[in-house]
């Protein structure tokens, strides 16, 4: 699954267009590398994400094939610090 696919359904970002233009800028990290939206999603990655006032890193645990309810978004991802 793509990053700014897998942002949006795990509801870290709210919209896809916003995960896109984060990624572009540069403010997502995949496994300690800058990431663009494109870029495939997989178990285990760790993701870093660089928001206005915090930063949130995350593990993906499940990689979800199509949308799912927002009671399951959380399961998809532990945060790590």
């Amino acid at each position: 699954m793509r990053l700014d696919k897998f942002l949006k359904v795990s509801r870290l970002i709210k919209r896809r267009t916003v995960a896109n233009e984060v990624s572009d800028t540069g403010r997502v990290y995949v496994n300690g590398n800058s990431a663009k939206p494109a870029k495939q999603i997989k178990e285990g990655d760790e993701i870093k994400i660089e928001y206005a006032n915090r930063t949130v890193c995350v593990r993906v645990l499940k990689v979800p094939s199509n949308n799912i309810s927002v009671q399951e978004a959380s399961s998809l991802y532990e945060v790590i610090n």
